[in-house]
Formats: C-alpha cells, structure tokens, sequence
C-alpha cells in the first residue's frame, strides 16, 4: 500500500520527474517549461548574447578556440539555440543540453543531450533557474518549538507535521536557516548543494554559472517560498504533477559546498551589466513608433 503522507522531497521527485511528471510527460507539458513560466532565457534574446560573450571570454582564459557550453536544466533547448546563433565566428562550441526529458524534435544536431552534466569538459557550465527545481525536505516549527518535517498529500497538497528534523538536516538548518518562532517554515536545501558541488566537480577547468530566485543567511524568508506555477499563473503547490513546483535557493550554502576556488554571489543585473547588457528600460515611445524594436530592446 502507497504512503500517502510523505515529505515534501519525495512527493515533488515523482511529481516533476516521474515517468508521468510535469517535466517528463508530453502530455502535461507539451511545450515545456516555456508554456508555464517565462524566464530570462525566454524573455529577450540579449539573454543568449550574454551568454555567448561570457562563453568567449571563457575560451579566451582556457586559451583554446574550442570550448564545451553545457546547459543545465536545458528545458526545449532554447538557450543553446540562442548562444549557437550568437557565438563568435572562429568559436566551435561544444553544446551539452541537460536534461530529464526526451530531447526535443528539431534541435541542432550539434547539441548533444544527456540525463547527467558530461564529466572531464573544458568550458562554461551555465545553470538557468535549476537548482530551485531540485526536489527539498520543507521543515516547519511546531508549538513546542520543534523544527519537525513537513509531509504532503499529492492529491490535494494537504499538509500536516511530522517527525522532528534530525542529523544532517538539522545541522544544515543550524548553520544556514535557524529557525525558532512556531509556524517558521524552511526549505533544508543539502540536495542542491550536493547537486551544485557535482555540477561543478565535473567540469575539468572553466566556469560554473548558477542563476536562480535566492536569499542568503540573515535574510530567510520566515515562511519559505515553495510554491506552483501553472500556465503562466502561480498556484497552490500540489505535488500531483499538474503543476511545476519551486522553492527560492539557498545560493550561499551551495556556493559553499562547491569546493575550492573563486566564488562570488551577485544579482543578474549587475552581471548582465558586466556582459554589455543595459538594465535600463528603452523608451516607451519606441513600443508605439516600432513595437518589435521596443521588445528586441528589453
């Protein structure tokens, strides 16, 4: 017989990669990620741009003309559409799409898709809006002050409280997201930063991008983020694979369970920036004069 409370990690693994999960079924997701939710991969192509630009600056430090773009997370493969057509000439790219689901008709052949980030590549390893897909345990505070597990029902998205949080867990949550107040609520990020360190840890030499909704230490949301989207439109959370189900990420913890080397947290407009890509909004005379410049512009 099924459990049918179990915690939140587990509920949300089958409901977004299933076999009949959102990520995963054609049925439920025809059109992919793009037709539930937009992010800046789907927004403007000044996107892509950037990360062609960064990917260049990337072969330059690597000293080669041949460098490995891996794409995580890869959706329909539209962010490796754009970077191949705005690629430097002279540059080969090596184009990895990761990705649970099946690899979509009509891509370029040059890509090559895969479950898992190719190990041993030289390159740029670029993450858009993954890691808050990685399935989390949701912790919440009892009356007696008791962080205890949150389980979840995936017919409705009924939740109710469970056993204290222990081990592991609880020491993540000492050191990264303490909680105290009853009915503070936390998402206990380890998996992510188990799949960030592996992320990185694959690449032979090269730089590793994570770009997500985040918070860091001393600014937790008190209540969490999880939360659904659902064509275009944010939802209850219900892990019943109707839906997509995210929480916002602990970008500090991951950036501190990656290993050895250079890191640094910045917000995506100061990054863009760095990469020639204008924060200001165009003119709202030019959506009038020509619309499609006023789009291309943003």
């Amino acid at each position: 017989m099924t459990e049918e409370w179990r915690g939140w990690r587990a509920a949300a693994q089958d409901a977004l990669y299933g076999d009949e999960g959102f990520y995963r079924s054609p049925v439920r997701s025809p059109e992919g990620p793009a037709g539930h939710f937009r992010t800046s991969v789907h927004a403007s192509p000044l996107f892509a741009r950037a990360v062609a630009r960064l990917l260049a600056s990337t072969a330059a430090e690597l000293g080669t003309g041949t460098v490995a773009l891996v794409d995580v997370g890869a959706g329909r493969g539209e962010l490796l559409t754009g970077v191949l057509a705005a690629a430097p000439e002279g540059l080969e790219v090596i184009p990895y799409g990761v990705e649970v689901a099946a690899r979509p008709p009509g891509l370029d052949p040059r890509v090559r898709w895969c479950a898992e980030p190719p190990r041993g590549v030289r390159g740029l390893l670029f993450a858009n809006e993954w890691l808050d897909n990685v399935p989390v345990e949701v912790a919440e505070v009892d009356g007696d002050g008791v962080a205890r597990y949150v389980r979840v029902r995936a017919s409705d998205g009924a939740e109710r409280l469970g056993p204290p949080v222990t081990g592991a867990d609880a020491e993540w949550l000492e050191r990264w997201w303490p909680l105290s107040a009853p009915g503070e609520r936390a998402e206990i990020g380890r998996p992510r930063d188990a799949a960030w360190a592996g992320a990185v840890e694959s690449l032979e030499a090269g730089l590793a991008v994570a770009v997500d909704y985040a918070h860091v230490r001393g600014e937790r949301p008190p209540f969490g983020t999880l939360t659904g989207f659902r064509g275009g439109r944010e939802v209850r959370p219900v892990p019943d694979g109707s839906c997509d189900l995210t929480a916002h990420v602990a970008l500090d913890a991951c950036a501190a369970g990656a290993g050895p080397g250079a890191v640094e947290l910045t917000d995506q407009r100061t990054a863009l920036g760095r990469l020639g890509v204008s924060g200001e909004r165009p003119a709202l005379a030019l959506a009038a004069s020509d619309p499609a410049a006023y789009v291309r512009a943003l």
